[in-house]
């Protein structure tokens, strides 16, 4: 519980930020899915949408997870051909 704050208050503000969260999470999400059909950075805004949503909400933690997942390979990989030490998981391929 907050200090000094009553058990209705800090439940008030509770569903206050997640109501500030959904809306704002929800325009970045709009704005990204409407720059698939405008030019601008998508690929960066949808992302940013559902990390934002994923602060309050489990399902956009679940949508998120597949993309975190990517990047990490995709990080491992770029370290790799940069001659990091650690190469990327999977079979390589042979020339």
């Amino acid at each position: 519980m907050i200090r000094g704050v009553t058990s209705g208050a800090a439940s008030t503000l509770r569903v206050a930020r997640k109501v500030a969260v959904a809306v704002l999470g929800f325009i970045v999400l709009a704005f990204g899915v409407a720059l698939i059909v405008l030019p601008g950075p998508a690929v960066l805004v949808i992302p940013l949408g559902l990390a934002i949503l994923a602060t309050e909400f489990v399902w956009a933690r679940r949508l998120l997870a597949p993309l975190r997942k990517l990047l990490r390979r995709l990080r491992k990989h770029v370290q790799w051909m940069l001659g990091k030490p650690s190469p990327p998981a999977g079979p390589t391929v042979q020339p």
